[in-house]
């Protein structure tokens, strides 16, 4: 993160220079497309998307990638302990954790609501005891806190042109779409962590089983009742992208050049799945370097426009916001 980000979003502290700089490592490492668009953004949102970002990667990791030998209740343990000193940091403590820092900063800065992070963390602890989802509203219950709360999370930061609350439907469905989509490009990757994202009652009525599954899985090879089902989930997650898209132009103006870098990149995964003969077993689908180039590049030339036009360069805002509109 350069320091004219940080000084444009007014963060003058060293100790929280660090910690945002910090998540923006994190940002970069693992998630390449939201980084992309992040860069759409104008520089003082870009150090709170960080921390927004860093801390759900924090989090999930935990539950992810335990150290070894570690078991679920050390895994509940290490959970909990992110909750009390989010809670404790939000009460006013110092917080050593950088990632933790950061995002106590942002949630002060932005007034962003609380409880979505309560929700968030249950979605994670949720990952320690519930490896299957029988139907899709049981499924709803853990992407409630796992996605639509992440677009929720958001939106203080990204600005809206409508009034928040009217926002907060696209914003949610979007974060929604985005974690579908995740759950089918690394079906494999998930079943191999035992846990299986797609709804049970929804892939038998394709005939599909956790053993048919299993049979794609292990021998990195799909099969027509596999296909047929995982065809019926890219047309509910399109269903779902097409209820997010309309929220996009609810945005802030200068934000929706980054959103629509996101939209664009993560939905056309599901076309990649399609064009892989709805293949996820033998490879992970992804978009191009050049075809994010080429998004990213339209995407950023606008969003430049945009700043020049409403004087959103790398000044310092005022209270380290972009208003709406």
């Amino acid at each position: 993160m350069s320091a004219a980000e940080l000084d444009a979003a007014r963060i003058t502290d060293p100790r929280l220079r660090h910690a945002y700089l910090r998540c923006r490592e994190l940002n970069a490492e693992h998630g390449k497309t939201y980084f992309l668009a992040t860069r759409m953004l104008a520089p003082a949102q870009r150090p709170a998307i960080h921390a927004l970002y860093g801390f759900a990667r924090y989090a999930d990791d935990i539950v992810d990638l335990p150290p070894a030998g570690a078991t679920p209740d050390d895994v509940e343990t290490a959970l909990t302990a992110v909750a009390d000193t989010l809670q404790r940091g939000l009460a006013g403590e110092h917080c050593d954790n950088p990632v933790l820092a950061a995002v106590v900063d942002t949630i002060h800065r932005y007034a962003i609501d609380q409880s979505l992070f309560d929700d968030f963390l249950t979605s994670m602890r949720m990952d320690l005891t519930v490896e299957r989802y029988a139907t899709r509203p049981e499924l709803y219950r853990y992407t409630r806190g796992s996605a639509e709360v992440i677009g929720l999370q958001v939106l203080p930061v990204l600005g809206t042109a409508v009034p928040r609350a009217e926002a907060e439907p696209a914003a949610a469905a979007l974060g929604l779409a985005f974690q579908l989509t995740n759950f089918l490009r690394d079906v494999a990757e998930d079943f191999e962590r035992g846990r299986i994202y797609l709804p049970l009652d929804e892939l038998a009525a394709y005939g599909v089983d956790e053993d048919r599954l299993g049979w794609c899985v292990t021998g990195r090879r799909t099969e027509p009742r596999v296909t047929q089902a995982l065809r019926a989930q890219i047309a509910a997650t399109r269903a779902v992208y097409a209820e997010a898209v309309p929220g996009i132009d609810q945005l802030a103006e200068v934000s929706r050049p980054c959103v629509r870098t996101a939209y664009v990149l993560y939905s056309e995964i599901l076309g990649r799945i399609e064009a892989a003969g709805h293949d996820v077993f033998t490879r992970r689908a992804h978009v191009s370097t050049a075809r994010k180039v080429t998004v990213g590049a339209a995407a950023l030339a606008q969003a430049v426009w945009v700043r020049r036009r409403r004087g959103l360069g790398r000044r310092p805002l005022a209270n380290g916001k972009v208003t709406s509109t």
